[in-house]
């Protein structure tokens, strides 16, 4: 199975709600600014990358893992995803898309555009860090709550490595 965090620009919400999934970031404590920024992608993308699935790895159950930023795509992103999946020939229950943006807070949204669209990383990315840190629980209830999503379709059993 794929499964696709994302939102406006695909560097805040997106990978951090990937990194809970994955267990890159406890869900049980606030993450430290360090953590987030040691996250990959992590306000770290470029202008033009947005639209580009970015790799955060592979959960407990075998599934892909990917943060991806959408711009202005709004509801047409996912549309577009579930489209060329079918045209793939990847049956549409394969793919899960969630849509992180309802999460962002003002400071994430002011960071970030600081950050990220004016490259002023400096006055930015503290400012983002907060925002995050802010929203981080209301990022895990997200995906605690979607979870029976991607575990009743792997049939609650995590992948074996051998």
């Amino acid at each position: 199975m794929i499964i696709v965090y994302h939102c406006f620009g695909g560097s805040h919400s997106s990978v951090t709600a990937a990194a809970i999934h994955l267990g890159l970031l406890s869900p049980y404590r606030l993450p430290t600014a360090e953590e987030l920024l040691a996250l990959p992608y992590f306000d770290g993308r470029s202008k033009g990358e947005e639209g580009e699935l970015k790799y955060m790895g592979t959960d407990i159950y075998g599934n892909r893992v990917y943060a991806a930023g959408k711009k202005n795509l709004g509801h047409r992103f996912e549309a577009l995803l579930y489209d060329l999946a079918t045209i793939l020939g990847l049956p549409r229950q394969e793919i899960l898309l969630f849509n992180t943006s309802p999460m962002v807070n003002l400071l994430m949204r002011l960071g970030g555009f600081t950050s990220r669209r004016l490259g002023l990383t400096g006055p930015g990315r503290p400012v983002v860090i907060y925002g995050t840190r802010r929203a981080f629980f209301h990022l895990v209830q997200f995906v605690n709550i979607n979870r029976p999503l991607w575990e009743r379709l792997a049939g609650h059993r995590p992948a074996t490595c051998g």
